[in-house]
């Protein structure tokens, strides 16, 4: 009965992120250098213990749902599935020394502040840059590219950590 519980609450965190990106972030822009990314968040949130085959397909569902929703013809889902490949590497590069649980989510109160910008400036820096590269197709505009990274990862960093700030318990649970 736990493992059900655990899918339904993903799946409307799923529902979360993809609905508020869709409905309201895609809107926005930062001076036309910067977009945010907010169904990263779905992603970079996983429980820690998400194998990676099924990080990968989840990935890849986000990325084609946005690719479909943008009509970018996969370069969403190549970037999201990037960033899955990667997280479990970055997982491992900042590992605490007492080691994580598995059941955890990635939580800024219970990871702390300087892991948790570490964590997200790794991973969505990663992810932004093989989007906007893919999406230019070339090396012609690198620094009008680099621009767009740096202003779409601060913008999609901040973001996120405002949402872990308000709606991501402090206290670890005892199970």
């Amino acid at each position: 009965m736990k493992g059900v519980g655990t899918l339904l609450i993903q799946l409307l965190r799923f529902v979360f992120y993809m609905a508020v990106h869709m409905l309201l972030v895609s809107r926005l822009a930062l001076f036309d250098l910067g977009w945010c990314f907010f169904y990263l968040g779905f992603l970079l949130f996983l429980p820690i213990g998400t194998p990676i085959v099924l990080q990968l397909v989840l990935g890849f569902g986000t990325g084609l749902l946005m690719d479909i929703f943008y009509d970018t013809g996969g370069v969403h889902a190549a970037a999201a599935v990037l960033l899955c490949y990667l997280r479990p590497w970055v997982l491992r590069l900042l590992t605490p020394r007492d080691g994580y649980e598995t059941q955890d989510s990635v939580n800024v109160h219970q990871m702390g502040g300087q892991w948790f910008v570490v964590y997200m400036a790794l991973l969505i820096g990663l992810h932004h840059t093989a989007f906007f590269l893919l999406e230019l197709g070339s090396f012609q505009a690198f620094g009008l590219t680099l621009v767009k990274v740096v202003a779409s990862t601060l913008f999609t960093g901040l973001t996120l950590l405002i949402i872990q700030l308000i709606f991501f318990p402090t206290k670890r649970r005892n199970r």
